[in-house]
């Protein structure tokens, strides 16, 4: 299991001036939507989107404003952690610990560590589980933490704050390594964490992000040869980190980037109560609230989700 971010990052970083205006969702193919129903619905209390990709190839988890994808295929393992942050972190051991026997042929794991939960998914993806804001009644993924090879974090820096503009920072870990970090406006963030041990084959898994204004971001990818499936600066694609000073490939991790007018940014995502039950049902709050309701219970009244 990962250990606690380095250097003592909040979850939530305070909202901030960046281009990268919000990171939307985390693409992981996986082969079973029954077992990925069981892990994200069952025993996180994340939602089904009901509206788009319904069907057995594809489903679209809601985490409050942002999203898991997770095409049917081989199973694609993140090179990190996914951070996450839900309003009911204290009742969430009672939600995962009955899935450890219909999970027990799955790489499925949880653990408790300093204020968080580490969870595996049943393919091996790790997460990070935090307890979301006071008066925040909605999940929502915070962050996306990447191991990446020794001496790449100062290059990486260089590639968001001079391709895409986002004002990345860089912090010393001990030992020579550095951490990369990318603020998006939103309070999210990349992480990119420098690391000696040896780091799997990437292998397809993407992120996507919204930005604004995207043009001059898409213009300077294109001017490095970097674009993929590029539709103009509302929807393209970049899969290669480099140094834009020396041209040194340094990541790769596929970046779906959209512009904010893309017809998707702003779709309203319905997140269901995880504390409603048949035989405690509580009318009139079926849905997750934007804000606290008094009688809502996540902010202690009715069941535990």
């Amino acid at each position: 299991m990962p250990t606690p971010s380095p250097a003592g990052l909040p979850v939530l970083l305070p909202r901030c001036s960046s281009p990268l205006v919000l990171l939307e969702h985390v693409n992981l193919t996986q082969p079973d939507q029954q077992l990925a129903t069981l892990f994200y619905v069952v025993g996180l209390g994340f939602t089904r989107d009901p509206f788009l990709m319904v069907g057995l190839d594809n489903m679209w988890v809601n985490i409050g404003r942002t999203q898991m994808h997770l095409p049917t295929g081989a199973p694609q393992r993140l090179r990190g952690r996914i951070g996450l942050t839900v309003p009911w972190l204290r009742h969430l051991p009672a939600r995962l610990e009955p899935l450890r026997k219909p999970l027990a042929h799955t790489a499925f794991d949880v653990r408790a560590a300093d204020e968080a939960l580490l969870v595996r998914c049943p393919w091996g993806n790790a997460f990070s589980v935090h307890a979301a804001p006071p008066g925040e009644t909605l999940p929502g993924i915070a962050y996306v933490e990447l191991d990446v090879p020794a001496g790449t974090a100062e290059g990486l820096a260089r590639f968001y704050t001079e391709l895409l503009g986002a004002p990345a920072s860089l912090a010393g870990l001990g030992d020579g390594l550095q951490r990369a970090l990318v603020p998006v406006a939103s309070g999210q963030s990349l992480r990119f964490v420098e690391s000696r041990a040896p780091l799997p084959a990437y292998d397809g898994h993407h992120v996507q992000l919204y930005i604004d204004p995207p043009e001059g971001a898409h213009r300077r990818l294109a001017e490095h040869s970097l674009l993929q499936r590029d539709r103009g600066p509302q929807d393209w694609r970049f899969t290669d980190l480099v140094d834009p000073g020396e041209g040194r490939a340094l990541y790769q991790l596929e970046h779906e980037m959209r512009g904010c007018r893309h017809p998707l940014f702003g779709r309203r995502l319905v997140n269901r109560n995880p504390a409603q039950r048949q035989a405690t049902y509580r009318p009139g709050e079926d849905e997750l609230p934007e804000a606290p309701s008094p009688r809502n219970a996540l902010d202690g009244g009715g069941t535990p989700p």
